[in-house]
């Protein structure tokens, strides 16, 4: 890797980064007109001490996916986006691999959304990006590394998420999600990192293995768009979650809204403003 180049180009886009393009409130004593490290460092999900060290030289291995992480938090073109691969040694990802990219328009939509919960996954149903108010209903995503940031190990061998299901709710969702895994594998069969995912998969929950080896039909869209989220704070809230998807680059944006003028519109406000208060502290 070219250790110095690769530094100097993060500190350098994070310079040209104004925070309200990336909803970093700016403040008033601001002497940095870009992004400061911090800053940067919680967009892309890393330590501040480790892009510290990226930066400087030290650090000298990034992985594909923190380098993913910072082209998105930078807001890199897509031609800045391969310098920055190849600078840390990496191919950029081509029509083989599973795509993470956040493409500018699709992100210009994100921005609009700044104020609603939204989750963005790639084909593999691992997290490319969430929002503060995403985070502050459903819970810090940015300490997950590996595949921690998989929602299928997630569900199957981690901790669930908020979503209060029954049992037999659970293991249809289940179900749909390793079903959507095996067509994305169809799709990708050259990704070494999605081999490797599904190798992790089956070694850590056998009911992975059952469920990837049996013979259900690809899954349908899940009928039932109404989410309920068990908040610590609000408590339970009854939410339309509704899937987009970006065909181009293959990516899956979860969309948590409430219906005007109800309960549940005033605890998703309330959850938003204590979750946000506390991700800026």
């Amino acid at each position: 890797m070219e250790s110095w180049e690769f530094g100097r180009m993060v500190r350098r886009w994070r310079d040209r980064v104004a925070p309200e393009t990336v909803g970093v409130p700016a403040g008033r004593r601001r002497r940095a007109s870009g992004l400061r490290r911090e800053e940067l460092a919680g967009l892309a999900g890393i330590s501040t001490d480790y892009l510290t060290r990226l930066e400087q030289g030290r650090a000298t291995a990034p992985s594909a996916q923190v380098v993913g992480a910072l082209t998105r938090a930078l807001r890199l073109s897509d031609t800045e986006r391969d310098l920055l691969y190849r600078l840390a040694g990496h191919t950029a990802p081509g029509p083989d691999v599973v795509p993470t990219r956040v493409a500018p328009s699709v992100q210009r939509l994100l921005d609009r959304l700044a104020n609603t919960p939204v989750v963005v996954y790639d084909a593999t149903w691992t997290l490319v990006t969430a929002n503060a108010p995403y985070d502050a209903l459903m819970g810090e995503t940015s300490t997950w590394h590996g595949i921690e940031r998989n929602a299928i190990w997630r569900n199957l061998v981690g901790r669930h998420n908020r979503t209060v299901h029954t049992a037999e709710e659970q293991a249809d969702h289940e179900a749909r999600l390793v079903a959507d895994l095996r067509l994305t594998a169809s799709r990708y069969p050259a990704d070494r990192a999605f081999r490797r995912l599904i190798r992790e998969l089956a070694d850590q929950c056998p009911r992975f293995t059952d469920l990837w080896d049996s013979d259900a039909p690809a899954s349908l869209p899940d009928p039932s768009r109404r989410k309920v989220i068990d908040h610590p704070v609000v408590g339970r809230i009854t939410l339309d979650c509704d899937p987009l998807i970006v065909a181009l680059d293959d990516l899956r944006i979860m969309v948590y809204t409430a219906e005007p003028g109800t309960e549940d519109a005033d605890r998703l406000a309330l959850a938003i403003v204590l979750g946000t208060q506390t991700l800026v502290e």
